[in-house]
């Protein structure tokens, strides 16, 4: 097993190290080894809890605020606690030496970005801010998140006291506009496509691979649950991320 998954590192590396326009896509399982629970994994993922659409609807915020929030709190303590894991520093270390173009993630916990990766397009958003649906004014989070987190009080408006929303997307929702069409546009153009630590099951995320595609793209799929687009990758990695993308981020480094 060892020298096959030697050798995919090595074609995978050779791959990358040629490309001209490198695009990541990443999903919870890159976040998995920082302690952050995945939604989907059977036996310990997010869903296999509760139903997604009695707590992250939009809906169900409008209704029943309280309950997103009650699911939200534990997340959030681990998101806080949570440091990037050497597959986070692997793709920002290939940003950094010019190998990758861009990271597009369905992931809200800032860890690309903590990691030093500097052009990642978050297309569910981000914690890093909330909305009033009220008067619309913006905030930072950073303002509410102790007060959250130690004694579970809820973020207020302070224009017009309404509750905030965090700006991530919840079902009923279209992803960030602007995000979305940045991330078409990189898929469009990149050469090279590689896919880590998700099972490409949400739209319209899960598009975004196969767009590469029909463009020319050759794609290299590091994820350990199977994908719609197994049979057309280039490369399929079935490995830990923490594992296989510090492997060929040291293959392609130590050949620059």
């Amino acid at each position: 097993m060892t020298g096959i998954f030697d050798d995919l590192i090595q074609r995978a590396a050779e791959k990358l190290r040629s490309a001209q326009h490198a695009v990541a896509l990443t999903g919870a399982g890159l976040s998995t080894p920082s302690g952050i629970p995945d939604f989907r994994s059977p036996g310990t993922g997010e869903w296999e809890h509760v139903d997604p659409l009695e707590v992250i609807s939009l809906s169900t915020f409008r209704r029943r605020p309280e309950r997103f929030f009650a699911w939200l709190r534990p997340l959030a303590v681990k998101m806080a606690a949570a440091e990037p894991n050497p597959a986070h520093l692997a793709l920002a270390e290939l940003e950094k030496a010019g190998i990758l173009h861009a990271i597009l993630t369905q992931n809200i916990d800032g860890l690309h970005q903590k990691a030093g990766s500097r052009t990642v397009i978050e297309l569910h958003g981000s914690l890093k801010t909330l909305t009033c649906p009220a008067c619309h004014r913006t905030f930072h989070s950073e303002a509410y998140c102790p007060a959250f987190i130690e004694n579970d009080v809820l973020p207020h408006c302070t224009a017009c006291n309404a509750i905030l929303k965090p700006d991530i997307v919840f079902y009923e929702e279209m992803l960030p506009v602007e995000a979305w069409s940045r991330a078409v546009d990189l898929a469009k153009g990149a050469d090279v496509f590689l896919v880590a630590g998700t099972s490409l099951e949400v739209l319209p995320v899960n598009s975004l691979p196969m767009l590469a595609l029909k463009n020319g793209a050759e794609l290299i799929l590091n994820t350990l649950s199977p994908t719609y687009l197994d049979r057309q990758a280039s490369i399929l990695l079935k490995a830990d991320v923490s594992l296989a993308l510090p492997a060929i981020t040291r293959a392609i480094l130590m050949e620059n």
